[in-house]
């Protein structure tokens, strides 16, 4: 199972490439799915009648693939900018983007009141997730003496999921949507923490999406 789900995820990110293409096609389908003009989210693909009724738990895979933009130089020069960032810190980054995906995911779905479950089940939807387009301004280094950067945005990354019915992993709705960080318009300090709170604002807004279309169909909303 968790091997199927990898390499969905996979396919998930390589689709994230033409999405912008693919998005001006509103006749547009991706392996039996239509796609779903949805406010907020950039691309929403539904499988034809396909529901998210009856489902009270959620499978999260335990992977949750990262891939940064093939632009990204995470050495390029930043105001105030010292050290960079070697590259067991870049996978460091993408280690902790992915544990607190999760964690973040799972909060918002409890507090919903969907369990987050890790077997097989009847009434259970099963979350394959990938973040793809990568971009962080300004990462941070754990080193002393650190100076401070200015940047006017944290980043930005574009989510890649896909839902499916957990007992028989039917393919119900894939989901592509890009989301930047905070931007005053002005010079801002950018480090660790402040790309942790856009990162965790972003999962957030994501997640509470999923807890408000289960909801809207079990009659909770």
């Amino acid at each position: 199972m968790s091997t199927r789900l990898s390499l969905s995820v996979a396919l998930l990110l390589l689709f994230v490439a033409s999405s912008a293409v693919l998005a001006c096609d509103e006749s547009s389908t991706w392996e039996g799915l239509e796609l779903k003009p949805t406010q907020g989210l950039d691309l929403v693909y539904v499988r034809p009648e396909a529901t998210l009724k009856g489902y009270t738990q959620v499978a999260l895979d335990e992977r949750i693939e990262v891939a940064f933009d093939k632009n990204w130089d995470p050495n390029a020069d930043v105001r105030g900018t010292s050290g960079r960032p070697s590259a067991d810190d870049i996978q460091q980054i993408k280690n902790e983007m992915a544990s607190e995906f999760r964690k973040v995911f799972a909060e918002e779905l409890t507090k919903g009141g969907y369990a987050v479950v890790g077997k097989l089940g009847e009434h259970t939807l099963r979350v394959s997730a990938g973040l793809a387009e990568v971009h962080i301004n300004a990462p941070d280094r754990m080193q002393a003496g650190r100076s401070t950067t200015y940047t006017m945005e944290s980043g930005r990354m574009t989510l890649a999921m896909e839902l499916r019915d957990d007992p028989t992993g039917q393919l119900l709705a894939r989901i592509v949507d890009e989301k930047t960080g905070s931007n005053t318009g002005q010079l801002q300090v950018t480090n660790s923490v402040t790309n942790s709170a856009d990162f965790r604002r972003a999962v957030r807004s994501w997640a509470q999406r999923l807890v408000k279309a289960l909801d809207q169909v079990n009659r909770k909303a």
